[in-house]
């Protein structure tokens, strides 16, 4: 169930409500604000993590600081050009996988400088808005069919979900199964379910907002029962909330300007060096990670049109691209659009100031970025299970009686969170959906533009799996 307000008929009342279309969508400005503040709880992790993965490749001083500044601004800024120029509430920053390739594959295995690297990233960025502008994104959005668009909503459901589940401590690793049940007297496992709970409620009783206050009364549960919840304690446990001691004033602290990290990119050093396969695995993993996410969160929105096409799609996978091209030049792995979006559109986001406070925040964040942090991810983690929840809705509309709709759909659902990638859920989806309507004999049915990526897709595993 969506908080989503219905499109209104009603005039505009300003200049900024024509360009937000706040009225035609039937939203508001605090609605708006607030969405923007739960999107930006829900990802703010990315400040601390960004800085934890890329530190371990980029040996500057004072890294983990220049990197977590250098963080704030590429979120800020693709949220800020998404909101502004695309108009959408899809926030952007430093994507969660890539930049584990990033740091951990083409760096520290591979040995390629982090500033090389940078420079793959670049030119990965530079593709993805020659291929927007021209249209290449959008026809191969067009061409995949209805029931694959709605299986990758559901999809991204379930890989919130798992996510969440994941963060709460709920799930675990396990060497026997793969996967495993957390133990539920742990004090992130019983936090994150006391807010799932708080926050189903919530929603449920139509409360305006349900999910941002959620997320901040597990907060103050996890801070007042004094709940060992938040990282940083001795030999990498986990602590009670440890106030915010040393800080300006309580909670300001001094920004850093990451001179270390901006400009340092090497662009030729990647073009010279001939890392197609480096460019290529940024530049494949995004395109689908990014265009699966921008799809399934226009559709979960209510943006696509009656034919399921996204209006202003050539500018919105631009952003996109854009954003990845100026991270790489402030020092940054790849950045890309958030599936963490969702818990913003589910707490009532429909326009691009919705992105446009996520950027702000972010902003924000520079100087007050211990407030960040007082945010456990016991507390995030009931709101990304809960909008997994929501955009499960998506099954409905496939097909299950007819196989050929139903097979693809299935192994887009199921393969995004059991392989933790967007991507790998997207591409098997494509791939099953062109193989099962060919062989079956329907393969007029397919876009010979989705039979061209899928061919793609198969090359790019073969290759993959020879080395």
């Amino acid at each position: 169930m969506s908080q989503v307000t219905k499109a209104s008929s009603a005039a505009p009342i300003s200049a900024f409500d024509r360009f937000f279309e706040l009225t035609k969508t039937g939203s508001t400005v605090p609605q708006e604000i607030r969405a923007g503040i739960t999107t930006f709880l829900t990802m703010s992790y990315i400040l601390f993590v960004n800085p934890q993965v890329l530190s371990s490749a980029i040996k500057i001083d004072n890294a983990f600081v220049q990197i977590l500044m250098t963080t704030a601004i590429a979120a800020a800024f693709g949220s800020l050009v998404m909101g502004l120029i695309a108009r959408y509430p899809f926030a952007q920053a430093p994507g969660m996988g890539l930049n584990a390739f990033f740091a951990y594959t083409v760096v520290l295995t591979q040995g390629i400088p982090w500033q090389t690297a940078l420079g793959a990233v670049f030119i990965s960025g530079a593709l993805f808005v020659i291929l927007s502008m021209i249209g290449a994104r959008q026809a191969i959005v067009k061409a995949i069919p209805t029931s694959l668009k709605f299986a990758i909503t559901a999809g991204i459901g379930a890989f919130l979900a798992f996510l969440g589940l994941k963060n709460a401590g709920i799930v675990i690793a396990n060497p026997a199964t793969f996967v495993g049940m957390g133990r539920l007297v742990d004090p992130g496992v019983w936090v994150a379910l006391i807010g799932l709970v708080i926050s189903a409620v919530l929603i449920q009783r139509k409360v305006t907002g349900a999910i941002l206050y959620g997320i901040l009364i597990t907060t103050a549960v996890a801070i007042i029962t004094r709940a060992p919840v938040y990282a940083g304690g001795p030999k990498g446990a986990l602590q009670a909330f440890p106030g915010f001691e040393g800080k300006i004033l309580g909670i300001f602290a001094t920004p850093v300007w990451p001179s270390g990290l901006v400009g340092h990119l090497d662009i030729g050093g990647a073009i010279g060096l001939g890392l197609v396969s480096v460019v290529f695995t940024f530049f494949f993993v995004d395109f689908f990670d990014a265009t699966g996410t921008l799809t399934g969160l226009a559709q979960r929105s209510g943006f696509l049109d009656a034919n399921g096409d996204m209006p202003r799609a050539r500018r919105t996978f631009a952003m996109d691209g854009l954003a990845a091209m100026f991270g790489a030049l402030m020092g940054t792995s790849t950045t890309t659009a958030y599936v963490e979006s969702a818990s913003g559109i589910g707490a009532g986001g429909r326009t691009g100031l919705t992105a446009v406070t996520v950027g702000i925040l972010f902003l924000l964040s520079m100087f007050i970025w211990p407030l960040a942090a007082a945010i456990p991810a016991a507390a995030t983690a009931p709101a990304l299970i809960l909008v997994g929840a929501m955009m499960m809705e998506g099954v409905m509309h496939v097909v299950w009686e007819d196989m050929s709709e139903a097979l693809p759909a299935f192994l887009t659902i199921i393969v995004m969170p059991l392989t933790f990638s967007i991507a790998n859920g997207v591409s098997l989806g494509v791939i099953g959906y062109c193989l099962v309507k060919l062989f079956s004999g329907q393969g007029r049915k397919v876009s010979p533009i989705l039979y061209g990526v899928a061919a793609l897709l198969i090359i790019r595993y073969i290759w993959l799996a020879g080395g």
